[in-house]
Parts: structure tokens; sequence; C-alpha cells
């Protein structure tokens, strides 16, 4: 399949997320159901309550949680739909710091500024964009993070690169993503919701993990999550990647 199509695909799927329609493996359902997919993939019931509706039981883990995030730094979130791991760099990053937002969804960005004004956050911009094509100035970010997005991306080596070079030196990138621990079928990987449910485009772990390096950022891995395949996914092959990448 073609990047364009897969990239329609993802933003009209997530487009629909946003005005509250359409669901995938990542996350779906009422405000109940998205607390428990949010408690399972890591985040703890204080972040839950602070973030309120920008929480749409979408994720695979808790980027924001994985590693320390200090006052005073910039952040950058790829694919940040509804806001709800910027608002919690915002709280870390405090007023002298600044949280970045990129999604490719206008509803998605639309919905999260709404967010925003409501919870009065001021320290977050949300920006309409590519993460193929960050619009980010270069050396500009202390810390990007990334949760089960990258996935949805055709080029994801492009998207490391442009991590990359968005990053000051010495700047590092939280990412929580879906890993494939074996090949799909041409056909799954050409299933329309499959690919929006971040399944149909993943790569296999090591395909992954090379690919990281390959950009230039030295990988680490912090934690392998194979449960939630039986969880949210199915029982396809696959697992969620906690993983570090420093510049």
């Amino acid at each position: 399949m073609k990047n364009e199509k897969i990239k329609q695909i993802v933003k009209k799927h997530y487009g629909k997320v946003a005005g509250g329609g359409g669901c995938c493996s990542c996350g779906c359902g009422g405000q109940d159901e998205n607390e428990q997919i949010a408690k399972s993939i890591g985040y703890s019931d204080e972040e839950i309550k602070s973030a309120g509706v920008a929480n749409l039981g979408l994720g695979c883990g808790n980027p924001t949680g994985m590693g320390e995030i200090k006052v005073g730094e910039v952040i950058l979130d790829l694919g940040s739909g509804a806001g709800f791991d910027c608002f919690l760099a915002a709280k870390k990053v405090g007023d002298s710091g600044k949280v970045i937002g990129v999604d490719m969804a206008e509803e998605m960005i639309e919905k999260a500024k709404a967010n925003a004004l409501k919870y009065g956050y001021k320290n977050v911009e949300f920006r309409l964009g590519d993460i193929e094509k960050l619009p980010i100035d270069d050396d500009s970010i202390d810390v990007v993070i990334s949760n089960c997005v990258i996935n949805l991306a055709p080029d994801k080596l492009r998207v490391f690169k442009e991590a990359r070079r968005v990053l000051k030196k010495g700047g590092r990138m939280y990412v929580s993503d879906i890993v494939l621990l074996k090949n799909l079928s041409d056909e799954e990987k050409n299933d329309d919701d499959l690919i929006a449910g971040c399944v149909g485009g993943a790569l296999l772990k090591d395909d992954y993990l090379k690919i990281i390096e390959e950009a230039g950022l030295k990988a680490n891995v912090l934690s392998e999550d194979k449960g939630i395949s039986k969880r949210q996914y199915q029982g396809l092959p696959l697992e969620s990647l906690k993983v570090e990448a420093k510049k």
C-alpha cells in the first residue's frame, strides 16, 4: 500500500476518534473504559484524573513516566492526540518549561487546544503537522515522547531522523510503541482497520530497534509488555516496547 494512502487511512480514522466516533485496538469506548485502559498501560490514578477528557484510552504505555522530565525543559510529543501526555509533561516541566504537541489530524489539534484552555495549560502548544516532517526547529528539543504513534507512520526511519534533528545534543527520546513478534500476512498488513489500529504498519521488534540506531540514536530497551496482546489486540503476535533513545 502506498504511503499517502496509509496516511489518509490514519488521518481519517483519528479524526473520527477525536469527534467521538471510530474505534481501534489502541482503545475506544466511554470514559470508564478509557481510564481502565490507561491504568493497564502504566498511568496512575492521579495522572488519569488530572487529564480528564484528554484521555481517549489510546496508547500502549506511559512515555512521561519512562524517564526523568525536568523543570524548564522543552518537550515534544509526536502524535499528541487530545493532549493527554502533553498535559502530564507540562506539569513536570513547570511554567519555565514548554511542551509542543504535533498531530496530523486537524480534529485532534482542535480538541487538544480546547482541552488546554479548559484545564488552563499555558505552557503547551499544539501544531498541525506530519511526524515524518516536523514543524520544529533544529536542536530545539530536550525530550521527545511518543505513545503508540510511530507504528502508524509509513516511513519510520524518517520519523526517527526527524526526532534526532530536533533534539538538542544529549537530548533523549521516550517511546512506547507496538512492535511485532512475528510477521503478519499480506492481508493483515493491508487491512485498513489493522493499519489504523496500530498493528498493520508495525515492524518486527528487531527491525524497529535497528531503525532507531540507523537514524543516529542510541537505543535502550526499558521494558516490554507482551500481555497487551491479549488485553487489547485479540492475541495478535505483538508487544508494547518501551525504549529510551539518546542523541
